[in-house]
């Protein structure tokens, strides 16, 4: 199982057999019979989890896309900003695929990795991984996208690209909010996942989607020290990777992930919901490029701070969002003085409070979750995102045998945007509900195994008979009741389809 959580999923399977053939020549009827074999012999029983991965195999190739289920991606990468500071996953693009390490980024929308022809690009990386380059004239599956392309028009309207008449090659350039940036062109290609079958079964399979092929870099992207292979922007616009596969019916539209805090970090991310009855809901600001949300206070030890409201107010050069692509965490500067001033007198006098670099810092001689409080920021809708002292201080090392705590957010200028980063979205179960538009999480330890739901929007029928997919349901994540869920199908593929089931 790739990553370090595990991902649980009940896939339900609708089976089917049929008979005989009447064949009708000259004067009389002559019947031909058609010999059914047993592919599973008698005298052997295999398990129901192998019957499973042997029709959705089958369906898989029937309709030559991704038969239901969900995307699991591996996770890397720790919130440790003296580490990795960031996520990151790996991709598989073109034919046969390439490998590439891409940083896991909700704070943009594009996919892209470094291109062959890229010149300052850099050619190692400090975080001890490999670094390729995309190479098209590699891949017998990939397709440029010209000025001409309907793809292109639709993405120079929303700025996400330039056409070059030139090169007759739709191109773009992307600027990010740390002043780093990429040019390149985009291409169509096949982006090769794997699909959780079964507690235990991966099926692999690909799709076409249009990504970026970078050909030059600026800024922190030109730097060594902490050099991936591209970026998976995971935002809502179109060009996403779960608006393009979610849009072709190929995965749900949601994906969740869970970034392991400690240790050597890791994690979970699925093209997929991830369940828990913990899971707390806010509602997405609408017409936002980003995950902005309706944050509406925040409180020191259960105690709401004065801040006046209209620091929080969402527009579009202010407001709060979520972002996995920032290590840190920002708060606007009208928030950001009230809680530290409430952090620092809820502390005892075991707790020294000094300034380095300008930076609120503590010497703490005992454990921190014992003496500093829970903070929470409240959303719309009575959503609570309670932070941890580890969630929200950094150890930044020692001095005279004491532990140096620092604030981890960072003051920014009020009518700026507040970012939640990795350090708060760390240890918790993170649902991005695009079809629902809303946000949703819960404390847990992303070293275990979570469970995943599989939602379908409509009633689909594919060759009756063969797979049939309820309205508006989930697999129900539960090993116990697996066979319970399987030998009820079973039933109704009998009454509805009226074929014979050979067991």
């Amino acid at each position: 199982m790739a990553g370090s959580g595990l991902v649980i999923v009940s896939v339900v399977v609708l089976v089917a057999a049929a008979a005989a053939v009447v064949e009708a020549r000259g004067g009389g009827d002559r019947k031909r019979v058609l010999t059914l074999e047993r592919t599973f012999p008698v005298e052997k029983r295999v398990g129901l989890e192998v019957i499973i991965a042997r029709d959705s195999a089958r369906h898989a190739r029937t309709l030559q896309s991704f038969a239901g289920g969900i995307v699991d991606f591996p996770v890397y990468g720790t919130s440790d900003p003296y580490i990795a500071g960031l996520y990151y996953t790996k991709v598989r693009l073109g034919s046969p695929p390439q490998e590439f390490n891409v940083l896991i980024d909700t704070g943009s929308s594009v996919l892209w990795v470094a291109c062959s022809s890229c010149n300052d690009c850099p050619q190692n990386s400090g975080l001890g991984i490999a670094l390729n380059f995309f190479d098209p004239a590699s891949s017998s599956t990939v397709s440029p996208i010209s000025c001409s392309d309907n793809i292109c028009a639709s993405l120079v309207q929303t700025s996400s690209a330039e056409c070059s008449a030139e090169y007759n090659q739709c191109g773009y350039s992307l600027q990010y909010e740390d002043d780093s940036g990429i040019s390149g062109f985009y291409v169509k290609d096949l982006i090769d996942f794997d699909s959780i079958l079964g507690t235990s079964l991966i099926a692999n399979s690909s799709a076409p989607i249009v990504f970026g092929c970078s050909t030059s870099l600026f800024g922190d992207l030109t730097k060594s020290d902490r050099a991936y292979d591209g970026i998976f922007g995971f935002g809502q616009q179109g060009l996403s990777v779960i608006s393009q596969l979610s849009s072709s019916g190929i995965t749900p539209k949601v994906f969740s992930h869970c970034l392991k805090g400690e240790g050597n970090g890791g994690g979970v991310l699925v093209l997929g919901e991830i369940l828990d009855s913990r899971i707390v809901y806010t509602p997405l600001v609408p017409s936002m490029s980003h995950y902005n949300l309706y944050l509406q206070s925040i409180a020191v030890n259960g105690q709401l701070l004065p801040i006046d409201p209209a620091v929080f107010t969402t527009t579009d050069k202010q407001g709060t969002m979520i972002d996995s692509g920032t290590t840190l965490a920002y708060l606007v500067e009208g928030a950001y003085d009230p809680l530290v001033t409430a952090v620092t007198a809820s502390l005892s006098p075991y707790v020294t409070p000094v300034v380095s670099n300008g930076n609120q810092c503590y010497l703490v001689k005992t454990s921190v979750t014992e003496m500093f409080p829970p903070v929470s920021f409240n959303f719309a809708g009575g959503a609570s995102l309670v932070l941890r002292p580890v969630d929200y201080l950094i150890q930044m090392g020692f001095s005279d045998s004491a532990a140096i705590w620092c604030i981890g957010l960072v003051k920014v200028k009020n009518e700026a945007t507040t970012i939640l980063g990795d350090l708060v979205l760390k240890d918790k179960i993170v649902v991005y509900d695009l079809a629902n538009q809303r946000i949703g999480w819960a404390d847990y330890d992303c070293s275990l195994s979570v469970n995943v739901s599989i939602t379908f929007g409509k009633d689909e029928f594919v060759n009756a008979g063969e797979l049939i997919v309820s309205s508006s349901s989930s697999s129900n994540i539960s090993f116990k009741s697996t066979h319970e869920i399987i030998n009820s199908l079973l039933l109704h593929v009998l009454l509805y389809a009226g074929c014979f089931l050979f067991l």
